[in-house]
C-alpha cells in the first residue's frame, strides 16, 4: 500500500508525527537505575537504551531485525562540473554494492543489518536545479514512496545512507533551503574537489537558491525543488519510520540534508532519529546541531553509502546488550548502596 498517496498525506504526517512511548521510556530509566553498576557510568549507552525503549514500546528494546536502506540517484546539476567524478560512477558502485564489494557491505555485515539498495532512475537524472526545479511534483511523491517502502513494521532499527554523484551540492541547497546560511556555510569538498571546485558549488547552490526564492518553502516543494530522488527517499523513508514507531540511525551530511526541509516545517520530526556519525564534510557539524542531534562517533569518514551509520549501529547493538543482558542489584545479591 503507497504510504503517501497525495503531497496532502506527505504533510499531514509531518505535522503531527507519532510520539514515543513514556511509559516504556520510565520503565527503561527505571532498570537502568537497577543493574550492578554506578548511575548514569555507562554514559550514552544508557541514553540509546531508553530511547530505543521509547519508540519500540519495550522496556527491554531489542534489534533482532535491522536495515541498512542505500538509496541512490543521479542529478541533472552534475553537468555543472560539481564532483570529482562523472555521473556514469552512481550506477557502477550500485552495481559494486550489489556484488558485494563495497564499504557498506562489509560494515552492515559486520553491524548485523540486512542492506537493501534501492536505485532510483539512475538512467533518467533529476533537472538541474539551477533552472527548473530537479522533480515534478509526481516524481518527488514517488521518491517519496519509494523510501517509504523501505521500512517495513517489524523492523528495530533502519539506518540510512545514500549514493549520488553531485549529491553534495543538492545537499547544501537543501540545508541553506531549509535552515539559513549562506551557501558558502554549507558547501564542502564532497567527493574531493579542490577549492576551485568548491567555488563552483557555492556558485551554482547561490544560483539554485535565487531561482527557486520565489517558491513556497514547505518541505516537500524544497525538496522536488533542489532535492534528488535519493534525497527525497531518505526523507520518505524517515517519514514513514516515524509512523511505525522503528528509530531511524543517519549517516552523514547528505543523509541528514535530506531531514533537513521537514524539520524547518517541523523541528520535532528529528525526535526518533540519532546521528550515527559527524562527517569530515563541512557543513555536517552545523547541521546536526541546527537539528539537535548529538553524534554518536566523529571518525573523520566522509564516504556516505550509509557508512558512518552502519559503524555506529555496533555502538547501539553493545547498548541494548547492557541494558538487557546486566545483572540487576537483586539478581547479583550486590549491595546497591552504602
Amino acid at each position: 500500500m503507497t504510504a503517501f498517496a497525495s503531497i496532502a498525506d506527505f504533510e499531514a504526517a509531518l505535522a503531527r508525527p507519532r510520539k514515543a512511548d513514556g511509559k516504556a521510556q520510565e520503565a527503561a530509566s527505571a532498570r537502568q537505575m537497577s543493574l550492578t553498576k554506578p548511575a548514569g557510568s555507562l554514559g550514552r549507552l544508557e541514553e540509546i537504551a531508553i530511547f530505543f525503549a521509547g519508540w519500540q514500546s519495550r522496556e527491554r528494546p531489542r534489534l533482532d531485525r535491522a536495515r541498512a536502506a542505500i538509496f541512490a540517484g543521479n542529478h541533472g546539476v552534475a553537468a555543472h562540473g560539481v564532483s570529482a567524478f562523472p555521473s556514469a560512477v552512481t550506477a557502477q558502485m550500485v552495481a559494486n554494492f550489489e556484488t558485494g564489494g563495497a564499504a557498506i557491505n562489509a560494515l552492515s555485515a559486520t553491524a548485523g543489518l540486512e542492506l537493501e539498495i534501492v536505485a532510483l532512475d539512475l538512467d533518467r537524472p533529476t533537472a538541474d536545479f539551477t533552472s527548473v526545479p530537479a522533480m515534478t511534483q509526481a516524481e518527488c511523491l514517488d521518491a517519496l514512496n519509494a523510501g517509504a517502502e523501505a521500512v517495513e513494521p517489524d523492523l528495530d532499527l533502519i539506518v540510512l545512507g545514500e549514493m549520488g554523484i553531485a549529491n553534495s551540492t543538492a545537499a547544501a541547497a537543501l540545508c541553506a533551503r531549509s535552515l539559513g546560511g549562506t551557501a558558502a556555510d554549507w558547501v564542502g569538498p564532497g567527493t574531493g574537489v579542490g577549492a576551485e571546485g568548491v567555488t563552483r558549488k557555492v556558485e551554482v547552490v547561490e544560483r539554485a537558491l535565487a531561482v527557486h526564492a520565489y517558491a513556497g518553502r514547505s518541505a516537500f516543494e524544497t525538496l522536488r525543488r533542489v532535492g534528488g530522488r535519493e534525497t527525497a527517499a531518505i526523507a520518505g523513508a524517515a517519514m514513514r519510520a516515524r509512523q511505525l514507531g522503528v528509530p531511524v540511525l543517519l549517516d552523514g551530511f547528505i543523509c541528514c540534508a535530506a531531514i533537513a526541509p521537514m524539520a524547518a516545517d517541523n523541528p520535532a520530526i528529528a525526535d526518533h532519529c540519532i546521528a550515527g556519525h559527524c562527517s569530515a564534510e563541512r557543513g555536517h557539524a552545523l547541521l546536526l546541531d541546527k537539528l539537535g542531534l548529538d553524534p554518536l562517533l566523529s571518525l573523520g569518514m566522509r564516504l556516505g553509502e550509509g557508512s558512518g551509520a552502519a559503524v555506529a549501529a555496533g555502538v547501539v547493538r553493545a547498548a541494548l546488550a547492557a541494558h538487557d543482558r546486566m545483572a540487576t542489584f537483586a539478581q547479583a545479591a550486590v549491595s546497591a548502596s552504602p
